[in-house]
């Protein structure tokens, strides 16, 4: 007799009531779904052609739009973001598709020339792109569609069996998305639901018969995972950042407050290139703080599942014991809390601001991934950069300034992938090159970059005796 499988239980993130158990799979089950991938992906004869791949997307792009209220409530009720986020997040997650089925377009090889010297005379070459292989995609709980998505969609289009492992918080969202994939027409073998504890995770990850690894959560796991893959096997590491702003004393403080209150409060922090560290002139860092505060105590924290909520829970009720501690390290070195500080419930924090906290302090140097931001007043201009780029923890940074020599200096000189000027620094359209450098990542995100990585060009060379 069969053991009867582990059970995942998925909770509300609000409440923590329950919404449904699903079986997690087992080391053999995974095992055959690698089996399957691998089966599918070398029977050459029955790759799809670009035409019916660009069909099944299309395919699921509708049914999302037909869905999309649903999806949304799903991320809202297990991902705990507010309702009105998690709907712009479903519109992201459909564009997406449209995107991938765009990129197929762009999937050609090229002409290359043969005589340039005696030796290559008489030969004619030319470069196809092919999949690369099967794909194992390990996600993330923040954006439990959209992230799957932008996983998933690209191995679609560019035809690669693909097994996707969601966050633990949020699989609903990502089986959701597979039914749909699915229901659109492709075969199962070609994308697998594979909800797993991390210790068996880790064995379908580091198999031989993984091409590809796309991974996006936290660095500590991401590099050990990357040390551990077979040879051959190639990856892309979307990790955190601690993201930098540095608003400049001509800044519009008019835009630049609402623009931080929703880079650094978004889904309550719980973002990779969330607005974490604010250096200002310190000529308007009291004009700042003066509009800054009552914007961040003006947001509601509640239910997600709410119009009317800006904020909601963090993931979980350890995550929100820990960003406590954080903020209370801070506190106890003599920082200053402008607002918040403090749990709502075991499930909810306070959106909260601190006021100069030392570099050293872990709010400081490292992500916090909670509802807090920290601002630090600066002199000159060259200091706030020295410490904006001081972290080894690097992505998105932005700057506000309306004299475009300070933004082209501040463009230059911040180490960032992606410098945002007049604007915060979780902005992000899917199109865009996305990703961390140093420890923050490895590879690029965006849905037509993952589509580069999915696939390899093959050289064929013919040689002719044409005159």
């Amino acid at each position: 007799m069969n053991a009867a499988p582990d059970m995942l239980r998925v909770e509300q993130a609000y409440d923590g009531q329950l919404i449904t158990e699903i079986a997690l799979k087992s080391a053999e089950e995974i095992d055959l779904m690698l089996a399957r991938a691998s089966r599918a992906f070398h029977d050459r004869g029955a790759w799809a052609p670009a035409y019916k791949r660009i069909e099944i997307l299309k395919r699921i792009g509708e049914l999302m739009s037909g869905q999309s209220e649903d999806l949304a409530l799903l991320i809202a009720r297990e991902g705990g973001k507010p309702l009105r986020d998690a709907r712009v997040e479903v519109t992201r997650a459909i564009h997406g598709i449209d995107l991938a089925i765009e990129g197929i377009s762009q999937i050609h090889g090229e002409q290359v020339p043969m005589d340039l010297t005696a030796a290559g005379a008489g030969r004619i070459a030319f470069s196809k792109p092919e999949p690369i292989g099967p794909v194992v995609a390990v996600s993330a709980f923040n954006h439990p569609l959209n992230l799957i998505v932008h996983q998933v969609a690209p191995a679609i289009a560019t035809g690669c069996p693909v097994i996707v492992k969601p966050a633990g918080a949020t699989p609903l969202s990502c089986q959701k998305f597979v039914e749909m994939v699915h229901e659109a027409g492709l075969p199962e073998a070609w994308c697998q639901f594979c909800p797993c504890k991390a210790s068996i995770a880790e064995g379908m990850i580091t198999d031989p018969r993984v091409a590809f690894f796309s991974f996006i959560g936290s660095a500590k796991v991401g590099w050990y995972l990357r040390s551990k893959l077979a040879p051959g096997t190639r990856c892309a590491l979307e990790h955190g950042g601690v993201a930098p702003v540095i608003v400049c004393d001509d800044a519009n403080l008019g835009e630049v407050v609402p623009s931080l209150v929703k880079g650094g409060y978004y889904h309550a922090g719980q973002v990779c290139v969330s607005t974490q560290r604010i250096f200002i002139d310190k000529k308007i860092k009291a004009e700042f703080l003066a509009a800054f505060t009552p914007a961040v105590e003006a947001l509601i924290t509640g239910d997600p599942t709410s119009d009317k909520t800006d904020v909601g829970p963090l993931i979980q009720t350890a995550e929100v014991d820990r960003v406590h501690e954080w903020v209370s390290e801070a506190k106890n070195s003599g920082a200053g809390i402008l607002t918040g500080g403090a749990p709502i419930n075991e499930r909810l924090y306070q959106p909260t601001i601190i006021d100069e906290p030392s570099p050293q302090a872990t709010v400081s140097a490292s992500e916090v991934f909670g509802p807090v931001t920290n601002v630090y007043g600066f002199d000159d201009i060259d200091q706030a950069i020295a410490q904006a780029n001081s972290l080894p923890t690097v992505f998105q940074a932005a700057a506000f300034t309306r004299d475009l020599d300070r933004a082209m200096h501040l463009s230059k000189n911040l180490y960032a992938n992606a410098v945002m000027i007049n604007d915060h620094t979780a902005f992000r359209v899917d199109w865009m090159e996305f990703a961390g450098r140093g420890i923050s990542g490895y590879g690029i995100g965006g849905i037509g970059h993952t589509m580069d990585d999915m696939t390899q060009d093959k050289l064929t060379v013919i040689r002719h005796n044409s005159p």
